[in-house]
Formats: structure tokens, sequence, C-alpha cells
């Protein structure tokens, strides 16, 4: 199981054979935000084999970026799935409750998430993370979310503990809206998890325009928060905090 953080949500999982991306954001910026590292190389996620959308705020459905993906299937929850279907000309598989095989062992199925706090008028609005399981592991997404309870429940999902979780650390500006981890709360939602391992995602990566000066500061701080927070709050788990860019293989 390897592990590459493009930036903000968009992880490389190549697992037993198969390449999963989420969330892509593959150009230089995002709408009017603009990215701080260097867009991804396309080399480290060319061609998956299955993009997972969590949600489709514009930050991780951006449509030019899915649109660089022909060959992959698309998957998300299903109304999601049929809005990407019509928008992208691309295939696109509903997610619920049940897993879907997508090869060599490979299932994926749906998991709950807290992220209904800005809705969208134009997109779908549903919000949902991600379960991942192979010979070589489980892995949690968690999508957008803020804590639910039932996060102690994702082992009984997965049908065994969770290897690896993906968890929102923060966002792209000095402050957070609703139904989002900080670096503190996501430490406990990977302690209710009880994962192996945990990555913190959606931090360091995107800013407002205009404040490049002052953003790589205050951008740089959850990560290492997190970390502090993971070794007080979940001692069971070690945090593994990636640069934009870097891969890591998850120890058997």
């Amino acid at each position: 199981m390897r592990i590459t953080w493009l930036g903000h949500s968009s992880v490389v999982l190549d697992l037993d054979g198969i390449r999963i991306l989420t969330d892509p954001l593959l150009r230089p910026h995002a709408g009017f935000l603009r990215r701080l590292a260097p867009r991804p190389d396309p080399a480290s996620w060319n061609r998956p084999d299955v993009v997972l959308l969590s949600h489709l705020h514009h930050d991780h459905a951006e449509l030019r970026s899915l649109r660089m993906l022909r060959g992959a299937v698309l998957m998300s929850a299903p109304a999601n799935a049929d809005w990407l279907r019509r928008r992208t000309q691309m295939p696109a598989v509903p997610l619920g409750d049940g897993w879907v095989q997508v090869g060599s062992g490979v299932e994926i199925r749906q998991v709950p998430a807290d992220h209904g706090q800005r809705p969208m008028p134009h997109r779908p609005n549903d919000a949902n993370g991600q379960l991942v399981r192979g010979p070589s592991g489980v892995v949690w997404i968690a999508g957008d979310t803020g804590l639910y309870p039932e996060m102690a429940a994702l082992p009984a999902m997965a049908g065994g503990p969770i290897d690896v979780a993906l968890v929102p650390v923060w966002g792209w500006g000095p402050k957070l809206s609703g139904g989002h981890l900080t670096p503190e709360t996501a430490a406990r939602a990977v302690s209710a998890s009880g994962a192996r391992f945990a990555l913190p995602v959606h931090w360091g990566t995107l800013h407002p325009p205009f404040v490049n000066h002052f953003a790589r500061s205050w951008l740089e701080l959850p990560g290492r928060r997190f970390a502090d927070s993971v070794a007080d709050q979940a001692p069971g788990c070690s945090a593994v905090v990636l640069a934009p860019g870097q891969s890591w293989t998850v120890p058997a």
C-alpha cells in the first residue's frame, strides 16, 4: 500500500494493483483559490482506475481536473454520480452501504460524513467518506466532515481494523466553517476510528488571492498541530505528515 499526497484532499492510493485518486485538484488553481505548492506532477497521478469524490464543492470536484482523467471510473454518492456522469461524460458508479469491487480483491463502500453546512444551489449536496479495503489493508477516507458518533463504528463497517485514516485537518483560510475538523478534533476522530496510521489532508495547499506573503506561516501550522494532537489523544496511532507530492509506503 503506497500513498501519495498531491495537496489539499487529493491523494493517490496504490493498493494491491489498483490506483485510486481522491478529490482530484490537478491544475494550478481552484477557482479563485491559489495553490501555494506547485501543481501535482502528472507522473504521480496518471492513469487512475478509480476516482473517488467525497462531495461536489469546487475544491473537491473540479471539472477541468476530472476531464483530465479519461479512462477512470468516478465513484460518489448516487445523486453526485448522476450529476458527474452528465457533466463529464465519464462513467460514474454510485456508492452506498454495500461494497463495490474494483478488482484484485479491492472493495470500496461509502460511510457517513458531517458536511452539510454550506449547501450549493447548483450541484447535489451529498457528502460522504469512503472505506477502501484490499488484501494489504483498510483505508478510511474521511472526506470533509465534522465529528460524528458513527466514527467509532468504522472498524465494524470495514469488517476489521482501520490501517490508515486520511483526515482533513484544516481548510484554505485563517478560519473554518462548520462541518470541518481542526487538527485537534481530527485527532479525536482518529482515536475514535482506532486507525494505526493517520495522514492529514485538506491543509497547506490553497489560499485566497493577495495573501501569499502571509499564507505560508498559517498554512503550514495545522500539520504540526495534528501530529502533536495525535500523540496526545491517540497514542496507539502514528501521524504521518507528508509534503505535497511526497509518497509513503505503509508498513506491513
